[in-house]
């Protein structure tokens, strides 16, 4: 290994370039410019992509409302003055202050990981998919937390159409009619919601499909979908969706997905080419091999300053921290653990900004202050025109709601060009008819020449 010696300069080394991380990362180039400028100061952001995903636009990339280009930000572009490392982090010393970064150059070349040293660590690694022991959800599931993804659906999803429409077998056309979305939070609910949208769309153009030939399913195994709105804008949201003719099935569970068969802890069955899982997260496995505090859930147990309990040098918030929410209400017994904030983007952006603030005071010798922020409320997107939203107080439905979920996201998504782009596509979506072009051939692009080198066809004449 490598080894990269911190020496005079005060390192900073930010592990995920997600909400936390790039937004950290970029108030800390604004706080230190200073120091940056003089040598004294150095930040290194590590994440496996050169870039950040605005989650929340992922429904909307996927029913084609935005193009994919539009929904991450390139780290090196927003982060000047960072040094952004494409690799993972895989083991970290935090009494010795290094980290272990395997790269794409080092795969590539065998030469091992690097090793990076650092005065000041910021964990800002984010979630990955909840998995349940399903049967068959390993081979057949479709994960929906990234862009890559959400593109892959959209194709996966106007394949299934063109499987229907080409078949005579009806076991095969109604198989690839059903969609099976297995979670009703914000992920399940607004892709689910967007997807249907755009295929109850784009069947106009298919001679022998109609809309009610598709069944759309979304299974929650709670009473509830969106809790987050609260339980009123809940039960509208289910309300809307079966009157789309969507089957919402409350208190049900995914008991098994073999040989492409949903089988539901009601009894029901149902042969599907489609099964999307969006059951929930969990903290990233990176959080589990440092040694670090973690709670019952796998986050790590932070402070309200947002510094990892116990332990110097050490930052976290988002998705995984544990941060105690100063704005709830104290426990009743001294000794029980206090409320911690939701890992949700709405505290992650705030957190990242209150953290940014302590990591400078900590390299500057200033002040450190607490996170403190009471919820607002939650908006969420059931397809075009359509949504829910209950903020501070005030419940809203349909077009007002989902206008607002528009608003809001168009004023949180990081940079002006990325707020430009989005209002530009979305100026034209409203001028012109949808786009319903699949491209999974994108997914593989030497396919056509791998199939005429390795087969002679559209072989020349010799």
């Amino acid at each position: 290994m490598k080894a990269v010696s911190s020496n005079d300069v005060a390192r900073i080394l930010v592990v995920g370039g997600g909400y936390v991380g790039m937004y950290t990362a970029l108030r800390l180039q604004r706080k230190l410019k200073q120091e940056l400028r003089q040598g004294t100061a150095e930040i290194i952001v590590v994440d496996p992509e050169p870039y950040m995903t605005y989650q929340p636009f992922l429904p909307e990339a996927a029913a084609g409302s935005i193009s994919p280009r539009h929904v991450v930000v390139p780290l090196r572009r927003v982060l000047p003055q960072c040094k952004v490392v494409v690799g993972e982090v895989t083991a970290l010393d935090h009494t010795e202050r290094k980290a272990t970064i395997t790269t794409l150059a080092a795969e590539e070349t065998g030469t091992g990981a690097i090793e990076v040293a650092y005065d000041e660590l910021v964990l800002a690694p984010g979630s990955v998919s909840r998995t349940l022991p399903v049967p068959g959800l390993a081979d057949v599931g479709i994960g929906f937390k990234t862009v890559e993804e959400a593109i892959g659906l959209r194709n996966h999803v106007l394949e299934q159409l063109d499987i229907a429409s080409s078949t005579r077998d009806p076991a095969v056309r109604d198989a690839a009619l059903t969609f099976v979305f297995v979670g009703g939070g914000y992920a399940g609910v607004e892709a689910l919601a967007e997807l249907e949208d755009m295929a109850r769309y784009a069947v106009r153009y298919y001679h022998n499909i109609q809309p009610e030939d598709m069944k759309w399913i979304l299974v929650e195994a709670t009473d509830r979908i969106l809790p987050e709105v609260g339980p009123d804008m809940g039960r509208y949201a289910v309300r809307e969706l079966r009157g789309r003719n969507i089957d919402v099935r409350l208190e049900t569970r995914l008991e098994s997905c073999e040989k492409r068969v949903a089988v539901l802890s009601d009894g029901s069955r149902f042969p599907t080419r489609t099964l999307v899982w969006t059951a929930g997260v969990k903290p990233h496995p990176i959080l589990a091999a440092t040694g670090l505090p973690l709670n019952g859930r796998g986050r790590l147990k932070c402070t309200a300053s947002l510094q990892v309990d116990g332990v110097e040098h050490a930052w976290s918030a988002g998705d995984a921290a544990a941060v105690p929410d100063l704005t709830a209400e104290p426990p009743d017994k001294p000794d029980e653990p206090r409320t911690v904030c939701a890992p949700n983007a709405q505290h992650a952006l705030r957190q990242a900004k209150v953290l940014a603030e302590n990591v400078a005071a900590a390299v500057r010798g200033g002040p450190i202050v607490d996170y403190e922020h009471k919820y607002a409320g939650s908006v969420a997107s059931l397809g075009l025109h359509k949504g829910v939203a209950h903020v501070y107080g005030r419940k809203l439905r349909g077009y007002p709601a989902w206008f607002m979920h528009r608003a809001y996201h168009l004023g949180r998504v990081p940079t002006f060009n990325r707020k430009a782009r989005v209002l530009a596509e979305w100026t034209l979506a409203g001028l012109f008819k949808r786009e319903i072009v699949s491209l999974g051939s994108l997914e593989n692009p030497r396919a056509e020449f791998e199939l005429a080198a390795g087969t002679g066809r559209h072989n020349e004449a010799s």
